[in-house]
């Protein structure tokens, strides 16, 4: 069968719809314009600035360190952050963004101090998981931040990895001030948006809110369980 054709699917779809005991429904089905929509009202009238303050207070309830940097201080703060961890090593998305505030200089004055570096590269497969299996520190840049919940949402890319924020020991977070929004209203808004412009959305996105976490054994909470134990975000106010 050749990539992208589909066989069979009338027949298939015409035998679920008489299993259910209906007739097929062929015409596109209309969103409904819902009178009352309050999750649009949540936070709707907070400033980047009042939107920033909430999410550094969810921070403290998610067990998250936040981090203020600007392009010319990202350096330092960065340094900080990773000295703090006491890392050896860091693996990071191929993303636009290193180049654009800075980072890559950073990651060679990291190299430059023995701490190995590892830029997710897709023509070395299965081999970027096992680096970062391995790495003390994954790193990536938030594509928006949910301030209600302390969550910062990936879209997977070429270069853009899943295990780069779940494998590590530890998590950072770089989110540029512009990308932080009330709440997931706006992160679905964006999601179907971009559905409707480009026809695809990303293979996967991940919502990160903070270190992993459980609480399944009668409610006692254990951090760190099944991906990253500590996380960090660092807020960078945008050029």
């Amino acid at each position: 069968m050749a990539n992208g054709t589909v066989q069979n699917k009338e027949k298939f779809l015409n035998q679920v719809a008489k299993s259910l005991g209906r007739s097929r429904q062929t015409s596109p089905v209309s969103r409904p314009n819902w009178k009352h929509q309050p999750q649009w009202d949540v936070f709707k009238d907070l400033t980047q600035d009042e939107l920033l303050d909430v999410l550094k207070e969810q921070c403290t309830r998610i067990h998250t360190q936040v981090a203020l940097a600007t392009t010319e201080t990202l350096t330092d703060v960065l340094t900080e952050v990773v000295n703090g961890f006491q890392a050896k090593s860091i693996v990071s998305w191929a993303d636009p963004r290193l180049e654009e505030y800075g980072v890559d200089q950073y990651y060679k004055q990291a190299d430059a101090k023995g701490i190995d570096v590892h830029i997710w590269d897709t023509n070395a497969g299965e081999e970027n998981i096992r680096i970062a299996e391995k790495a003390d520190i994954g790193l990536t840049f938030a594509d928006l931040t949910l301030a209600e919940s302390g969550t910062v949402v990936l879209l997977s890319d070429n270069g853009k990895g899943r295990s780069v924020s779940l494998l590590p020991k530890y998590y950072v977070a770089l989110i540029p001030k512009s990308t932080i929004v009330p709440r997931m209203t706006q992160a679905t808004s964006y999601i179907h948006k971009l559905q409707e412009e480009t026809g695809k959305v990303p293979s996967c996105i991940n919502f990160i809110s903070g270190p992993s976490n459980s609480a399944d054994i009668e409610m006692n909470l254990v951090v760190g369980v099944h991906g990253p134990i500590k996380a960090t975000y660092i807020i960078i106010e945008d050029k």
